[in-house]
């Protein structure tokens, strides 16, 4: 979202060797579409896991879940292991609200 030339929120790829991380920060909302979907692509381009770091999120909409969600039907249709890393309370809440928090998978320590 940008609000008087202020970016609020971003969706980034970060590539790497053994992962994907999809780096989402701020305001996740409908303003973000078009960088969601790059980083869908993007992200369904390698085939390696996809990590979406959640960890610098303050606010998530429907558009935002919703996005989590084909992220990871799409990557797991594709054989890609997605996963949430580290989501703070805001977005676990929401997440648990809508009653989707069994379809997107935390990642957790080893041990956890």
């Amino acid at each position: 979202m940008t609000v008087m030339g202020t970016r609020t929120g971003g969706i980034d790829l970060v590539r790497g060797a053994e992962s994907s991380v999809v780096e989402m920060w701020g305001e996740i909302d409908a303003a973000l579409r078009t960088e969601a979907s790059a980083a869908l692509a993007g992200a369904l381009e390698q085939d390696v896991p996809v990590v979406v770091d959640a960890t610098r999120v303050d606010f998530i909409d429907s558009a935002g879940v919703a996005f989590l969600v084909q992220l990871c039907r799409v990557g797991r249709d594709e054989g890609l292991a997605v996963s949430l890393r580290n989501p703070p309370q805001v977005v676990a809440d929401v997440l648990h609200m809508v009653g989707v928090h069994d379809v997107i998978c935390d990642e957790r320590p080893p041990g956890v």
